[in-house]
């Protein structure tokens, strides 16, 4: 959270998910070309919370939470083919937008605190690559 970055937190397992799905050295990359390299991939960030109070930086510590308006999103993306939630509290958090034909794709949370084994979580978010411009042969 201090860092101002998504996935910041050196454990969390986020920025290499992505690279392996990508073939994409993203991990290693400064914060701005990780955004770039995601973008030409066709894949974005979007935070589900738009405002929250919160001790720490795990997402059970949220209270006062107001969510982001999903159904503005889909208007401003039109294009928009697939949502990947990282954890279940996010995809709990979203109303289903089902009609709209986009796939919405619950994913287990790169956080280190969910200790599902990384090849494991690996195998379930590859379920985003049929919706990506580019990804892994």
């Amino acid at each position: 959270m201090a860092a101002g970055r998504y996935y910041a937190h050196p454990q969390n397992q986020f920025w290499r998910l992505l690279s392996d799905i990508l073939a994409l050295p993203l991990a290693s990359l400064p914060y701005d070309e990780r955004i770039e390299c995601m973008l030409q991939a066709g894949v974005g960030l979007w935070d589900v919370v738009g405002e929250a109070a919160r001790k720490g930086s795990l997402d059970a510590d949220l209270r006062q939470v107001s969510y982001n308006d999903l159904r503005q999103l889909l208007t401003q993306l039109p294009s928009l083919r697939a949502i990947g939630f990282n954890g279940q509290a996010a995809a709990r958090a979203m109303p289903s937008v089902e009609a709209s034909g986009v796939a919405l794709l619950p994913l287990p949370s790169s956080s280190p605190a969910y200790t599902l084994p990384y090849d494991n979580k690996l195998a379930q978010w590859r379920k985003i690559g049929r919706y990506l411009v580019s990804e892994s042969p």
